[in-house]
């Protein structure tokens, strides 16, 4: 789609926070061409914080956004779902710091916005172009993006028993997203559920929220993918990626990543200017819907995985 476009009605979602366990409840309204998506703490005087790369504040175990002082937390997997759905202005009120976890996945929200409608609106939709390779390395861990066409992901993980190695790739478009990426939830392990809670973490996880896994796999299967784990990784990139203030253009290969290196890449592409520019998308580019395939990424991928 070459127009901008928000959701045509308003929706409301409720529930308690991932890491601070506190009742919530969440509002998406339409918002005009260009406004992008801005978040409105509406128990604080409706003051607003737009979800852009200088805004990102802490970033461990979730992506949480701050200005003059005030809290977003856990914003990911809502701006997962509005990039990965082609949604480009909405505002999110909340009454709470922290978005509410829901199932642990971005399919609520995409069933909502495929409920309601979403509307095309009267601006063209601007990309960030990548130039040029950008990368972040952290001694094992990497991720990179590259000049290409569309906004394409391979992504890498490595995790203790039960989970191992995954790999997953995705062609993004919307249809791709619902199908693929939207239902794949959060997971954790049972054996670090003391230790999280003792930081401060995961007060409001359970198993409606997420998959809890022990040494033989998951105490609340079954799985919705039998890569359910990297396809959730995937669904945090899009989310922390989309920091960026809009959809990538280009192809980014993450191997054993998370929500820091996420947002230093984008940190690092939004600094150097000679590594992207403002597209507009071209009238007759619509996304083409297909399957998952390696052999979709660039050459430079693959040598990179390999590495």
């Amino acid at each position: 789609m070459h127009l901008e476009q928000t959701i045509a009605a308003p929706l409301e979602f409720s529930g308690v926070g991932l890491h601070s366990g506190a009742p919530v409840t969440l509002r998406l309204l339409p918002a005009p061409a260009g406004s992008g998506i801005v978040f409105r703490r509406t128990d604080l005087d409706d003051f607003e914080i737009p979800a852009t790369g200088r805004n990102v504040a802490k970033v461990s175990y979730a992506t949480s956004l701050m200005r003059q002082g005030v809290l977003i937390s856990t914003t990911e997997h809502l701006l997962s779902s509005l990039i990965g759905m082609g949604v480009d202005n909405v505002i999110a009120e909340l009454d709470n710091l922290e978005l509410p976890i829901l199932d642990g996945s971005a399919l609520p929200y995409v069933e909502a916005f495929l409920r309601v409608g979403i509307r095309v609106q009267r601006r063209r939709r601007e990309t960030v172009r990548v130039l040029r390779a950008v990368e972040v390395r952290d001694g094992d861990k990497f991720i990179g993006v590259y000049p290409g066409t569309g906004y394409r992901i391979l992504y890498t993980i490595d995790f203790p028993a039960p989970i191992g190695r995954q790999s997953a790739c995705i062609d993004l478009a919307a249809e791709t997203y619902g199908t693929y990426i939207a239902p794949a939830r959060t997971f954790g392990y049972k054996a670090d559920e003391k230790k999280l809670r003792d930081m401060g973490l995961i007060r409001g996880a359970g198993p409606e929220s997420a998959i809890i896994l022990g040494p033989n796999g998951p105490e609340n299967g079954p799985l919705r993918f039998p890569d359910e784990y990297v396809r959730h990784k995937i669904l945090d990139l899009i989310g922390d990626l989309s920091l960026a203030g809009r959809r990538i253009e280009g192809h980014v290969v993450a191997e054993r990543a998370g929500h820091a290196m996420h947002t230093a890449l984008v940190s690092r592409l939004l600094k150097d200017r000679s590594a992207w520019e403002l597209a507009h998308v071209p009238v007759a580019a619509e996304p083409e819907v297909k399957a998952p395939a390696a052999a979709n990424l660039p050459l430079i991928a693959s040598a990179l995985i390999g590495a």
